[in-house]
């Protein structure tokens, strides 16, 4: 309804989206309830662009996101109306960037609007409770209106008494099968509960200032590579990530620091750019990791960075062996015993919130690999250090190691 509010209006543009376009085909959808209302009207629907055009001349389009990348098909497009079906089925920076398809002519009166409508749970849940649901504005009695509204995100919850219409009898039962986690956040809309996992609990990471972190450690930075982009049907939520930990050992105390985590969703040549990049952030002192995946392929693509991208610092393929579970143990173990720090940072929510329902199938567990792989390294060469090596003569070898790799280049 709000994206037909202003289609007698010829320059008016809406858009609705879905993360799936079989989302937007399902029974009650809305495309199927847009064609309900407005066949046998002026407006005709023009099936290629999955668009209707009115007698104004105004368009309604339908679209979707299945992965990151899709969001760049609307680049040159203009609307006035950005609706999102589900909005914690789409990730952060998918709606953000959405926003900046909101324009309009100066001459223009039609408000730039952005909606949403969601469910509580899913992979955004996180995201659009902290920009909707617990969002408080700065706002002042100095504070004008033009101000309000630009700071206002105002959220409105809906309840099941909120539809007389619907059978509330009948829809209460259809919910005594399902776990009470997702009970309450479709039959209550609480947004306050979620499933969680088995092998972190978030009062046990110890969060720090990033001036609290000791001298002396022995750093690295593990990489896990996103795997090929899932299809929109696979039963993952959405796309994987690339996910790079620094991590900190100290070999005194035995306990560890995650000083950063980088995340991002791109393709292979954007994520090499960026790989490098945090390398030369981090300093040729900070040891570098990167998961290799079974067969040639991974071999190769470890090999590739080491030989083009990363000749100038120790780095080496790391093929990780066993379940993410078995793998995720040490870390979990630290994190329990109290033993893992996390410095304080924009990432660090998201990163415990991930930890936190891990290993729930479905969730993305990019980070988790990431930190669970640079421990598994570093407790390998406590295995080493055991039978007669020190950390600093196992740097010092891998070091010598590299300048020998970087002279054969040379050569």
């Amino acid at each position: 309804m709000g994206a037909l509010q202003y289609v007698d209006q010829s320059d008016y543009a809406g858009l609705l989206l879905r993360r799936s376009y079989a989302d937007l085909t399902l029974p009650g959808s809305l495309m199927q309830r847009a064609e309900e209302w407005l066949t046998g009207t002026g407006a005709r629907w023009i099936d290629k662009e999955k668009t209707w055009v009115f007698p104004s001349g105004a368009r309604l389009t339908f679209g979707y996101l299945a992965t990151e990348m899709d969001k760049y098909r609307y680049k040159s497009a203009e609307f006035q109306y950005i609706g999102f079906d589900e909005l914690t089925q789409f990730t952060e920076s998918m709606y953000t960037y959405l926003i900046t398809r909101l324009r309009r002519l100066s001459s223009s009166k039609i408000p730039l609007r952005m909606r949403g409508a969601s469910n509580p749970g899913d992979i955004g849940h996180e995201w659009v409770r902290r920009r909707f649901v617990d969002y408080q504005p700065a706002l002042t009695p100095q504070t004008t209106p033009q101000e309000r509204l630009r700071l206002v995100r105002p959220f409105i919850p809906a309840r099941l008494d909120d539809n007389p219409f619907l059978d509330a009898t009948e829809y209460k039962t259809n919910f005594d099968e399902v776990d009470a986690v997702t009970r309450e956040q479709l039959l209550g809309g609480d947004w306050n509960v979620m499933a969680q996992g088995s092998k972190f609990f978030r009062y046990d990471f110890q969060i720090i200032r990033p001036n609290e972190v000791p001298s002396g450690l022995h750093w690295l930075r593990y990489w896990d590579l996103a795997a090929t982009e899932p299809k929109p049907t696979s039963k993952k939520q959405g796309p994987d990530f690339t996910a790079g930990a620094k991590l900190g050992y100290d070999a005194t105390t035995g306990n560890w620091y995650l000083a950063d985590m980088r995340r991002w969703q791109a393709d292979p040549g954007p994520t090499e750019q960026r790989i490098v990049q945090v390398a030369e952030e981090d300093g040729i002192g900070v040891r570098i990791y990167m998961e290799q995946e079974p067969g040639a392929s991974g071999k190769a693509l470890c090999d590739h960075y080491r030989r083009n991208l990363l000749q100038r610092y120790m780095f080496r393929g790391y093929r990780s062996t066993g379940s993410k579970e078995v793998r995720a143990a040490v870390f979990s173990a630290a994190v329990s015993n109290h033993r893992f720090y996390v410095v304080n940072g924009r990432w660090t929510e998201d990163f415990i919130r991930e930890c936190e329902m891990f290993p729930n199938a479905g969730w993305h567990d990019d980070q988790v690999d990431a930190v669970s792989g640079g421990m598994q390294k570093v407790k390998g060469k406590r295995r080493i250090q055991a039978v007669g090596s020190s950390l600093e003569e196992i740097e010092a070898s891998e070091q010598r190691a590299a300048v020998r790799h970087s002279m054969r280049i040379i050569a």
